[in-house]
């Protein structure tokens, strides 16, 4: 069953990916995913630079944390056992099912790969090879994940 939710959970995501995806307008809603070369050549092109807005990576951390740690939990709801340790296991198992998707097959496979992240005025597809920015939210999202499931697990063991 938790490969199940996990393997629903990471379809819903990528839709949400490529939706919000296609345009420079979509794509400069996800600026700090560009590697920093491409981050470089948005600050320079005019056009971009009114449309941007830089966000604090502490703000996006914790704003995912309470979208995640919202969906998890009522996920666990479906799922939950007494034991902490099995709600905890299967709510990190989902987190980290969603993340290890995210980093191999949106961010290293799709992502890397696809028009749809280009700017129109920033075409060059090598400037988006650079992996490192992605790696960053792999741990990132790692952490979150993680005190997630031990803060669902706690709540669903208790409720």
């Amino acid at each position: 069953m938790v490969f199940i939710i996990t393997a629903f959970i990471c379809i819903i995501f990528f839709i949400l990916c490529y939706i919000n995806t296609g345009t420079d307008e979509k794509n400069l809603k996800s600026y700090s995913s560009y590697p920093q070369e491409v981050q470089n050549r948005i600050q320079k092109i005019e056009e971009y630079k009114n449309q941007l807005k830089i966000k604090n990576k502490t703000t996006i951390f914790l704003t995912n944390m309470m979208i995640f740690l919202v969906i998890l939990f009522l996920v666990g709801l479906i799922i939950r056992e007494k034991d902490f340790w099995h709600n905890f296991f299967n709510l990190s198992v989902i987190g980290q099912g969603i993340n290890l998707f995210d980093l191999f097959v949106i961010d290293l496979l799709w992502w890397r790969h696809t028009k749809r992240i280009r700017f129109t005025k920033i075409p060059e597809k090598s400037l988006y090879q650079n992996p490192q920015k992605h790696f960053e939210a792999f741990f990132r999202a790692f952490i979150m994940y993680f005190l997630i499931a031990l803060i669902d697990g706690f709540l669903l063991t208790f409720i």
